[in-house]
């Protein structure tokens, strides 16, 4: 019997394997076969260097893979600069920076269930970095899959693609499919729109977060068959900021043909900032700095955590309303996004981009603040938002769910007014467009959470999406996986085919406005069902106000 190595594998700073490597085999449990280093430690090689990854139940995971430069320094809210070809294996292991945020107080419950701020990997300006997950590392053509590019929420001001909630191992064991999560630039850091200050470098500084996205779509184009991915198979799909960052991929010149379907989880993008408002902000940020005139210079030296802390003074103001930051996103530049993605109408430019477009029953659940709200509250919360109508609109929200709580139905008259409404135009737009079909989904299952007392909130798909029923706002169960099942098979199947048409779901039909159809989850997993125009009666009341 071969005498099995002393030293335990291992991998030191540099990546480089521990003394049972130079023996030619790794061993698993005693008894065990031998395992070759590359069968635990695979090894792709990329346009820009080769890349040592690690397997994880089968899956090979690479994590912290670079497709963009470091953006601190000169580079700071330049276009991302590509990556520098690198000799010898780089180590992939490990996830790589996620951009500069403030996290969200964890003392609110939801944001403690969502979890976008527990992320490996720490803060930091060399942000531009994905993790890809696969069956096969593999470049073979005959057995090249489907790639899943899921973008993180959390607006255009926080999250990561290293979110535990967004690890892909699931979904890519579940699909046979190659996922990829990727960070990019936030905040002031992405979005600051330097284009007023007289330099021309800057002109696209109030998109440079959307054309890191582009940037890593384009190092997937070049490189993800050696992953084992199909270049010619991408579909990008997000929930929240995820949803929105898609929408607006769709209307950007650059993207054109780095992706093939789009799907959008409530974050249906109609409109960007218009530069005036943009510009204004930008100002408000650098007088808040006191860096004078000609500040480019000045505002590319300063310390990370400096610009930070002004970027976060900033967005307080919307958070003290109740909001999610607002005062850095994405600006129509007339380049880099030259047209709104969705308003007045879906772009041309991605109009054979099928997608698919859900909502949450009660999106806005994370918002509301009083879970002891009783009717009184409810209408004087709908008297503020409708008038003299407030009774009748109160009357009909109770009619189509006479059991559930006043705190509930105020999250579901505002999800009605925004959510909701941004996600019904954005899918008639498409499908108006007539090139390629819309899909539309509605998730009406609550969460478990708290006992329910969420309803089915801004999120709660996110888990079944990804086949991972470990999020916050689900929990593990038997109806879970099978709800997995349903919703991640959907994505599965269009990312394959452009159609979420699968064995595990009822016909789904394309959203049309004649029809409207929407493949309806609700209740356990047998009742998900296909139905023309649901809710009807809110979607014209909404319409005609």
């Amino acid at each position: 019997m071969q005498q099995q190595p002393r030293s335990t594998p291992f991998l030191n700073r540099r990546g480089l394997l521990g003394a049972a490597v130079a023996t030619g085999a790794l061993w698993c449990a005693r008894g065990a076969r031998a395992m070759t280093e590359g069968e635990i430690f695979p090894v792709v090689e990329t346009a820009n260097g080769r890349l040592r990854g690690l397997m994880s139940g089968g899956i090979a995971v690479f994590k912290g893979v670079h497709y963009g430069a470091d953006t601190s320094g000169a580079n700071r809210f330049m276009p991302p600069a590509p990556v520098a070809r690198w000799a010898g294996v780089r180590d992939a292991t490990a996830y790589g920076n996620y951009a500069p945020q403030m996290p969200a107080d964890r003392r609110r419950a939801y944001a403690d269930l969502i979890m976008y701020d527990l992320q490996p990997g720490g803060m930091g300006e060399d942000c531009l970095v994905m993790n890809i997950w696969t069956p096969s590392a593999s470049p073979s053509g005959r057995s090249r899959r489907p790639v899943m590019v899921h973008l993180h929420g959390g607006g255009y001001y926080a999250g990561s693609g290293n979110s535990p909630q967004f690890d892909g191992e699931m979904l890519a064991r579940f699909g046979d499919a190659v996922v990829v999560t990727l960070n990019h630039r936030l905040g002031s850091f992405g979005f600051l729109d330097l284009s007023g200050l007289g330099d021309a470098r800057m002109a696209q500084s109030g998109a440079a977060g959307m054309l890191d996205i582009v940037a890593a779509l384009g190092w997937i184009k070049e490189n993800i068959a050696a992953f084992g991915g199909d270049p010619s198979r991408v579909l990008v799909f997000g929930q929240s900021g995820g949803g929105l960052k898609t929408s607006v991929l769709m209307a950007m010149p650059s993207a054109r043909g780095l992706f093939h379907r789009a799907g959008v989880m409530s974050g249906s993008g109609l409109r960007v900032a218009p530069q005036e408002a943009s510009r204004k902000a930008a100002g408000e940020f650098v007088a808040s700095l006191g860096l004078g005139k000609d500040p480019i210079a000045r505002l590319q030296a300063l310390p990370m955590h400096t610009l930070l802390a002004a970027q976060v003074t900033m967005e307080n103001a919307d958070r003290a309303k109740g909001e999610a930051p607002r005062a850095f996103s994405p600006v129509l530049d007339g380049t880099a996004i030259a047209r709104h993605p969705f308003d007045p109408d879906a772009p041309a430019l991605s109009a054979e981009v099928p997608m698919i477009v859900g909502t949450t029953l009660d999106e806005r659940a994370y918002r509301r603040i009083d879970f002891n709200a009783d009717e009184a509250a409810l209408l004087k919360f709908a008297e503020a938002r409708v008038g003299d109508d407030a009774r009748r609109l109160v009357a009909m929200y109770r009619d189509e769910d006479p059991s559930v709580s006043p705190y509930v139905l105020q999250a579901r008259i505002d999800t009605d007014m925004t959510f909701r409404r941004a996600a019904q135009l954005q899918a008639e737009r498409k499908a108006a467009a007539g090139a390629a079909p819309a899909y539309a989904y509605l998730w009406k299952i609550p969460s478990p959470a708290y006992g329910g007392r969420y309803g089915a909130p801004h999120g709660t798909d996110i888990g079944p999406s990804l086949h991972d029923i470990r999020h916050g706002l689900n929990g593990p169960s038997a109806e879970s996986v099978r709800l997995a099942d349903q919703l991640a098979g959907a994505w599965v199947a269009f990312a394959a085919t452009g159609d979420p048409n699968n064995a595990r779901t009822p016909q789904w039909p394309a959203y049309t406005a004649q029809r409207r159809g929407t493949l309806v989850f609700e209740g356990d997993s047998s009742r998900t069902r296909a139905e023309d125009d649901p809710r009807q009666a809110f979607r014209t009341y909404w319409a005609a106000r």
